[in-house]
């Protein structure tokens, strides 16, 4: 009986850990949108300021000679 017990308490876990990750599904999507709609802007906040810090290096490297 114990065996059959352990299984049905295993089984149960299961479906429900099953459950919040079908109903977690939709907020994972929303969170993956905005992770990536960040990490577009943080990206393009970094290729201005590797921009800027290559046009402020040859504008020196102009005015030295």
């Amino acid at each position: 009986m114990k065996p059959f017990l352990v299984g049905l308490i295993f089984l149960v876990a299961v479906l429900i850990i099953a459950g919040i990750g079908v109903l977690l599904f939709p907020l994972l999507l929303v969170l993956a949108f905005f992770l990536r709609l960040i990490l577009v802007f943080f990206l393009v906040l970094l290729a201005i300021w590797l921009l800027g810090k290559l046009i402020i290096f040859v504008w020196e490297k102009l005015i030295k000679e």
